[in-house]
């Protein structure tokens, strides 16, 4: 019994020792970024697309990092179906990049998901899914 007691503490020691540096490290985290725009401006949205688009390519492509760009606002304009940004709103979401509108925004503005572009998607509230996102780790920008 004491011999057994022995054998388990000379292997348990053994294990610790040799095997403390065998750890396997987990794979990097996939990099994150969230954008604000509650700007009306299209040079703002077309900012923020552009830099949207620049870290994807910078990172090697839309499987290799997330992006989400939020809209409230004065900026939820630019997500109408009749915006000037609207066939950039739709290649951006095709290219795996996600633009969420704020819907207190929308009922403020008396604004339906029929009245915008059919690519993006909803957030109860702009502001907290921006808060939700840097509390995720998401790094982020406002252009």
């Amino acid at each position: 019994m004491i011999i057994n007691k022995y054998i388990q503490s000379v292997v348990l020691a053994f294990s610790a020792t040799f095997l403390t540096g065998c750890a396997v490290t987990a794979a990097p985290a996939k990099p994150k970024v969230v954008l604000q725009v509650s700007d009306g401006d299209a040079a703002k949205w077309n900012l923020a697309l552009n830099n949207a688009k620049n870290v994807q390519q910078e990172y090697g492509g839309a499987d290799k990092v997330s992006i989400e760009i939020v809209a409230y606002g004065p900026g939820i304009g630019m997500l109408k179906s009749d915006a000037t940004t609207n066939n950039r709103i739709t290649e951006a979401t095709k290219s795996g990049i996600q633009v969420v509108a704020c819907e207190n925004t929308m009922t403020t503005q008396k604004l339906t998901k029929a009245d915008m572009n059919a690519s993006i998607s909803y957030a109860r509230s702009g502001v907290v899914q921006l808060m939700k996102r840097q509390d995720e780790g998401w790094a982020y920008v406002r252009p």
